[in-house]
């Protein structure tokens, strides 16, 4: 019995020399990427929304006056209606194919 307990304490050694590593990275990396937000933060996010809130409504009303909905031709709207209707296919497919039959899941 000490003989395997021996052995496990090896083996358990071994493991956390092996994964030591991976866990520093781990760490280095949590410190910076898992720690709240400073408040300076929440200023810079601020200013970064403020400006792409500008640069918006700037190209909105560009684009509502140079092609509003009462532009687009039929053809465009048959066409964008066809792209729509390919991808919810496509989706449908998509389900059919995950399931692996056509219909219902197996409970």
């Amino acid at each position: 019995m000490s003989q395997l307990v021996a052995k496990a304490k090896t083996l358990v050694n071994k493991m956390i020399v092996a994964a030591r590593p991976q866990l520093d990275e781990f760490w280095k990396y949590a410190k910076v990427e898992l720690s709240p937000p400073l408040p300076a933060d929440f200023q810079k996010l601020k200013q970064t929304a403020e400006a792409a809130k500008n640069a918006s409504k700037k190209d909105m009303k560009g684009q509502l006056k140079k092609s509003g909905l009462s532009q687009v031709t039929v053809g465009q709207a048959w066409l964008n209606m066809l792209v729509t209707v390919e991808v919810i296919t496509w989706f449908y497919m998509g389900e059919v194919i995950g399931r692996r039959q056509l219909v219902g899941y197996k409970v």
